[in-house]
């Protein structure tokens, strides 16, 4: 039995800063994914794309490891893109040969009169074959199961994004003061692509 799950999350982050040094923080993707997942399960594939060692998850009496292949994209006006190239499921060969699963996001800085709002959205994805003998469970037991699953992990990257990125941003804006490199107060051109 074939079966989709699917989740989205949104998130809306006011920040007390202006755009500018915002919009030049984001355009450094690797610190929002070393941000939002442990650093010792990340590793650099190059340019802008990142491998990521998820934590083992539970579904019904399996446990799956799903190890993501993501590019991160900082765009011209600040903002990101994210999206999944691949996954690898470890633990179980039969699930890997039959799972597929899509990431896509974005994040972008957006100037309030207190300062700065991160908006972005997140939509997950994953369709796989159930195995024997969790095929003879109820189908609307697994989808509700697999639906609270991807929920949970978008769940858990939107607190880690309310937290770690924004820690992680008042950090560089401390460093970027201290350093005295004033260029981040310019705010970055907008491209027409």
């Amino acid at each position: 039995m074939y079966l989709e799950f699917k989740a989205s999350q949104s998130v809306r982050l006011s920040i007390e800063t202006p755009t500018a040094p915002l919009q030049h923080y984001l355009r450094q993707p690797q610190r929002l994914v070393y941000a939002l997942t442990d650093p010792t399960r990340v590793e650099f594939l190059g340019s802008d794309r990142f491998r990521l060692k998820m934590r083992p998850l539970n579904f019904l009496m399996v446990s799956l490891q799903p190890t993501v292949d993501l590019v991160v994209h900082a765009n011209s006006d600040g903002s990101l893109q994210l999206r999944s190239l691949g996954c690898e499921i470890r633990g179980v060969d039969y699930i890997n040969r039959r799972f597929h699963l899509a990431l896509t996001g974005y994040l972008s800085p957006q100037a309030t009169a207190n300062g700065t709002d991160l908006i972005g959205l997140a939509d997950l994805q994953v369709g796989v074959d159930i195995p024997p003998p969790l095929d003879l469970t109820p189908r609307p037991i697994l989808e509700a199961t697999g639906n609270g699953l991807l929920k949970s992990v978008l769940l858990t990257i939107k607190q880690r994004l309310s937290q770690q990125l924004v820690a992680d941003y008042q950090r560089w804006l401390t460093e970027m003061e201290t350093n005295g490199s004033g260029d981040w107060l310019a705010p970055l051109p907008v491209s027409s692509t």
